[in-house]
């Protein structure tokens, strides 16, 4: 309760800031009105504006430059086109966000990681890229603070008057930093990864870039200011920086009404605030909004592209990478069209637009137009998570919100570049139409306390513009019912009643919706169930969902399941979902969706690299886990040289009078007792207890089930192994495998061979010996710290784990070594993930100390 109590304080904090940066900006503008703010943005001179959007184009050139230095640090260089795709991508749309967007790199891995850098690469770049943003504001900060130091308000309470102390700190933390480049030569080790700490070239590089970076952003704004504003650029620029760390601590997406409130404070003793306000919404438009949407455009183009014949292969390849980036980025767009139609709706109309309309609409058509618009609008905030989790109702629904906010945007009052705009974002998202493939309920989506934050900001902005528009409107009960083509007040009443009711509606939808049972085990006639899809699915190691011991999740079609078991925070499922693959998509879904409602963590265990994108496209970091050694049994033989030793071995133990044999399933259940003998010996023996989740253990109900390879002296049975089979003969593999402490040595080995011998006899395609854990990852300096931990186990572990030897075993049948991987959500979450999944598969903390 306490952690998620402290999760939900960043988002209340940056509603709260939002809040009273409204009232704050109310304040300042509360002698001006509507139309003087429309005057004064109208009144921007066109060279001015010009100015302003050749600026913002070469600000966002020179953002490439963090790209460039960064993938140059790692030594992994990319052609310029593909780094200034991906830079102005991710840029675009991190600056409407806010630099959570910027350090997570979420754009970066899906672009990045498409064209062949590495997890641990795409770390660092995001890493280099975010100090340096920091190092430029450090930088400039540092020298505008200096030189044009700012007076500090008394009310703030600091032991300081000006930021001239602040600015000597942030040139000392640069020195500190290029010092520290030009004198350490080892590199610094954070968590066990090495961060190489740049040349002093490199450094240089980098204060220059970012410096620039920030100049050029606030010159933009600079450029918009009234013409007769007296203040340099300078201390301008001291205004700027402080209003833009302010808007990234707010944690509201862009800053957003914290960083104009800042501007607007501090620079209404020189210029007139409607003037500054009017500037700032014409910053955002052309260095924020028209970004974003040529982003969007560039996306949807790319869409297009794809299909052409000539580029097909290589798109194809990149749209793979695509798939999971494409729905987060039109979620924003949808987000933003809610946001448009929502704030178009809160203003007046253009007047000699709104007289045009009069001689060609009834007003009965402009007052539903102008309703419906705001709904619509409302209707869109709340469908971009829907669109994000790609639901398809949330995309049938979206694309119509969005063609018939076209129309009630011209209806309403003829305002053709909200609907220009509105189109833009449709075009953006109609091919995009096969990323939207769950059949879930719209209801059915969890919403985030960020995403309520966001709509919860967004509405409380609308209804502030709409009371600032109209606050010369005195009020009144009638205003209500007052219908007149001038009557842009009561429409606005109107329509934020209407959209309040809808978000009321759509909450108590939600509310009302009963909550999905917690996990628990599964019923027979779910085990019944999985059993029949179980014998159609190659892959063996479906048969443990058979144990008992984990639940089944069964998509909606009922073909396929994912089994799963909890232990601790996390929710673990068993290898990748069973059955047909066209429903795997929507189950993983459903799956992380269940772990989510029930405050667990998504956790894929044992899962292959054919379908690793799945995992991606819901938000899970995939970490390598090992290799599983597959002997192809059509070139498995005794023949030639290297199977001298397995001839000898048949020889040595078939001499003694032991023999192989298989027994089928219904002649199982009178060997129970004398396998129980066995087990119990050979666990005696080992030490050890049943392990559980990814193995099998001595259940006599499971045991029952298969049929089992055994070891013989006569009629006394030395070893046994129940034979897991797949579908098709495609995989052929043993689970629980037990033999006699007086039998004969190598006597599994000799199991091995004679059933790898029967399978290919039997024309099986492989047989599965399972994983070498931790085999197969690299410990080189740039690989990451999970893969560096783990490949040094592997080589130093042997006190704890012969895991050098356990792959060193199964390398003598000849095997093909496939890798296999987790998928588990980011962060620092992997150390408290593997403790669970150890626990488990002991039977809990006391069975991982106790073997």
């Amino acid at each position: 309760m306490n952690k998620k109590l402290l999760s939900s304080l960043g988002p209340l904090f940056g509603l709260s800031l939002f809040a009273a940066a409204l009232l704050v900006i109310h304040k300042e503008l509360q002698e001006y009105h509507y139309h003087d703010i429309v005057l004064q943005f109208r009144a921007i001179p066109a060279s001015q504006i010009f100015i302003g959007s050749a600026l913002t184009v070469l600000n966002y050139l020179i953002m490439t430059g963090y790209d460039i230095l960064a993938l140059r640090y790692i030594g992994n260089p990319l052609q310029y086109k593909k780094i200034a795709f991906a830079s102005f991508i991710g840029y675009a749309f991190s600056n409407n966000i806010g630099l959570s967007m910027l350090a997570g790199g979420s754009v970066r891995y899906r672009l990045y990681s498409a064209w062949g850098l590495s997890t641990e690469d795409i770390t660092k770049v995001v890493a280099f890229c975010t100090l340096t943003l920091w190092m430029g504001l450090f930088m400039l900060g540092g020298i505008v603070f200096f030189l044009e130091p700012m007076s500090v308000p008394e009310s703030v309470h600091l032991p300081f008057a000006s930021v001239r102390l602040i600015g000597l700190f942030f040139l000392f933390l640069v020195a500190v930093y290029m010092l520290w480049g030009l004198l350490k030569k080892s590199p610094i080790t954070i968590f066990g990864w090495e961060f190489p700490l740049p040349a002093l070239r490199i450094s240089l590089m980098q204060i220059t870039i970012a410096f620039l970076d920030w100049a050029l952003a606030g010159s933009v704004l600079y450029a918009l200011l009234p013409s007769g504003a007296d203040i340099s650029l300078m201390k301008f620029t001291g205004i700027f920086l402080l209003a833009q760390t302010a808007g990234l601590v707010s944690q509201v997406p862009g800053g957003l009404g914290v960083f104009e409130t800042v501007v607007i404070v501090l620079l209404s003793k020189d210029m007139p605030a409607s003037g500054i306000f009017s500037a700032l919404l014409a910053y955002r438009a052309i260095y924020y909004l028209i970004p974003l949407c040529a982003a969007a455009v560039m996306l949807g183009a790319r869409e297009v592209f794809e299909k052409r014949e000539g580029v097909q292969r290589a798109a194809a390849f990149f749209g793979r990478w695509i798939t999971g980036l494409t729905p987060n980025l039109l979620s924003i767009t949808t987000f933003l069209s809610g946001i448009i139609l929502l704030f178009s709706g809160a203003t007046p109309t253009v007047r000699y637009r709104l007289l045009s309309l009069k001689d060609l609409l009834p007003l009965q058509v402009m007052e539903v137009s102008h309703f419906l618009g705001s709904l619509a609008g409302m209707g869109l905030l709340l469908l971009a998570r829907g669109i994000q989790q790609r639901l398809d109702a949330a995309y049938v629904f979206t694309t119509i919100l969005l063609g018939t906010g076209i129309v009630f945007s011209l209806f309403k009052g003829f305002d053709y570049e909200e609907a220009l705009a509105l189109s833009i974002m449709l075009a953006a998202l109609l091919p995009c139409r096969r990323y939207f493939y769950r059949k879930a309920s719209i209801f059915s989506q969890r919403f985030t306390l960020p995403w309520i934050t966001a709509i919860a900001i967004i509405f409380l902005g609308s209804v502030w513009l709409g009371i600032f528009s109209y606050k010369h409107v005195e009020y009144s009960g009638e205003l209500w019912w007052r219908f007149a083509f001038s009557g842009d007040a009561s429409r606005f009443l109107r329509a934020t009643v209407g959209t309040a009711i809808l978000t009321i509606f759509f909450a108590a939808g939600k509310l009302l919706k009963p909550s999905p049972p917690a996990p628990s085990h599964t019923d027979q006639a779910g085990l019944d169930k999985a059993a029949a899809i179980i014998k159609t699915s190659p892959e063996t190691y479906a048969n443990l969902a058979l144990l008992g011991d984990k639940e089944l999740l069964f998509s909606k079609s009922g073909n396929s399941f994912i089994m799963f078991g909890t232990e601790g925070r996390s929710c673990v499922a068993m290898g990748d979902p069973i059955g047909p693959e066209e429903d795997w998509a929507e189950l993983i879904w459903q799956f992380r969706e269940t772990a989510d409602r029930h405050e667990m963590w998504t956790v894929f265990y044992e899962i292959d690299r054919e379908h690793l994108h799945l995992y991606l496209d819901v938000g899970l970091t995939i970490v390598k886990l090992g290799e599983e050694a597959m002997v192809p049994l059509e070139k498995f033989s005794l023949e030639g040289g290297t199977r001298k030793g397995f001839r000898h071995l048949i020889h040595h133990i078939e001499m003694k009078g032991f023999s192989f044999d298989i027994i089928p399933v219904e002649m199982i259940p009178p060997l129970i007792p004398a396998f129980r003998r066995i087990s119990d010996s050979w666990l005696s023996e080992k030490n050890t207890r049943e392990k559980k989740f990814s193995l099998g253990f001595f259940n006599e109900e499971y045991m029952n089930k298969f049929p089992f390879c055994v070891v013989r002296k006569g009629e006394d049975t030395v070893a046994f192994a129940n034979i897991w089979t797949g579908s098709k003969k495609e995989e052929l593999s043993v689970d629980i495998m037990r033999y006699l402490p007086d039998a004969p040595y190598g006597v599994m080995d000799y199991l091995f061979i004679k059933l790898m011998l029967w399978g290919r006899q039997e024309g099986y395609q492989w047989f599965n010996l399972g994983m070498a854990p931790l085999s197969g990852l690299d410990n080189r300096a740039f690989s990451s710290m999970w893969n560096r931990l783990g490949a040094f186990i592997f080589h130093h572990g042997e006190h704890f784990y012969n895991f050098r030897g356990l792959r060193q075993y199964k390398e003598k049948f000849g095997p093909l070594w496939q890798p296999k991987y987790m998928a588990i959500p980011g962060g620092l979450k992997l150390p408290h993930i593997l403790t669970d999944l150890a626990a488990l598969i002991s039977g809990g903390l006391k069975g991982v100390i106790t073997k």
